[in-house]
C-alpha cells in the first residue's frame, strides 16, 4: 500500500471517530439547551465560551496548525449554539401549538 492510501484509509478512520464525537457532543448540547430553557438561561454565554477556547487552545502545542484547530473549534461551537437556538425555539413553538 502506497503512502498516499495508507494516510487517506487513516484520515477516513479518524474522520468516522470524529462523526462518532459529534454526534456524542450534540447530545449533550441538546441537554444543556434543555436545562438552558427550563432555568432562563440564555444559549450565549460569552464567559464560558472564552474559557473553552482558551482550554481548547492549550490543548494544541503546534504552533502551526494551533490556528487551524482554533477555527476548527470556533466553529463547533457556532454549531452548537445554533443547535441550541433552534432546540430552543422549536421547543417555544412546540409549547405555543398546545
Amino acid at each position: 500500500m502506497d503512502k498516499l492510501t495508507e494516510n487517506r484509509q487513516a484520515i477516513e478512520e479518524i474522520d468516522k471517530k470524529m462523526a462518532e464525537l459529534f454526534v456524542k457532543r450534540m447530545a449533550c448540547s441538546g441537554n444543556i439547551a434543555q436545562y438552558k430553557t427550563a432555568n432562563g438561561i440564555p444559549i450565549l454565554d460569552q464567559g464560558r465560551e472564552k474559557e473553552l477556547i482558551e482550554k481548547n487552545g492549550e490543548y494544541i502545542s503546534d504552533d502551526v496548525i494551533k490556528p487551524y484547530y482554533m477555527d476548527f473549534f470556533k466553529t463547533v461551537l457556532d454549531i452548537s449554539k445554533q443547535y441550541q437556538k433552534d432546540l430552543t425555539e422549536r421547543n417555544i413553538n412546540e409549547d405555543k401549538s398546545h
